[in-house]
């Protein structure tokens, strides 16, 4: 494997905290209970939305989903200050490079807001390209995204080996041809992403072993 796609949220952005206070903080006006980390993770699903569906016990109605994700995004870019890298990730993305593998980051967070943090963090120059969210495009799977990222990369996809912390990651890996190895530091715990088959790792640096 050559290409290396990472995943922002939940893999190399330890963000788990403010992603949950964020969703609780949205939903307080529902009188909904608050949830913690673990419960989080037990109802978290992508789309973001059918999580959403989960928590409310009910579909969502016209226009709900727009004003929750503006709502969670408020608080989110407010809360994520206190959010640092993932303590391996700087380590990881050295190792793969010294090993010769190049490197794309690839999100579904807004891209004018992805590419000022990985400079931020001191780890912009480590890819050849970072995609996020552009304002007019909608949130969802990853699979397209995958596909359409791969192909402004030029890379072949049976060389490509995709990280993230969700399911969705891999079947956007898989739908685009490439491999996938999941991170349990993310927000869906071991038991769920050890059912979709592909290898994971509790440790970023421990990606190498599978690459």
């Amino acid at each position: 494997m050559t290409h290396i796609v990472w995943d922002w949220n939940g893999t190399l952005f330890n963000d788990l905290d403010a992603v949950v206070d964020a969703t609780n903080e949205i939903f307080d006006s529902y009188g909904l209970a608050r949830v913690d980390l673990d419960s989080f993770r037990a109802i978290y699903t992508r789309p973001i939305w059918a999580c959403y569906e989960r928590m409310l016990g009910r579909s969502l109605e016209d226009g709900e989903w727009e004003r929750l994700d503006a709502a969670f995004h408020d608080s989110y870019h407010r809360m994520m200050e206190r959010c640092r890298l993932a303590a391996d990730a700087r380590h990881a993305i050295d190792a793969l490079a010294d090993a010769g593998h190049s490197q794309s980051l690839l999100s579904m967070w807004h891209h004018d807001r992805l590419t000022v943090a990985v400079h931020e963090y001191g780890i912009g120059e480590a890819f050849r390209r970072v995609d996020g969210l552009r304002p007019e495009e909608a949130g969802g799977s990853k699979a397209e995204f995958m596909v359409r990222h791969l192909s402004r990369l030029g890379v072949d996809p049976a060389e490509v080996v995709a990280i993230g912390d969700s399911v969705d990651d891999a079947v956007a890996a898989r739908h685009a041809g490439a491999r996938a190895v999941l991170y349990t530091g993310g927000m869906q715990g071991r038991a769920e992403l050890d059912r979709f088959g592909v290898p994971v790792v509790d440790r970023l640096t421990d990606i190498s072993a599978y690459i």
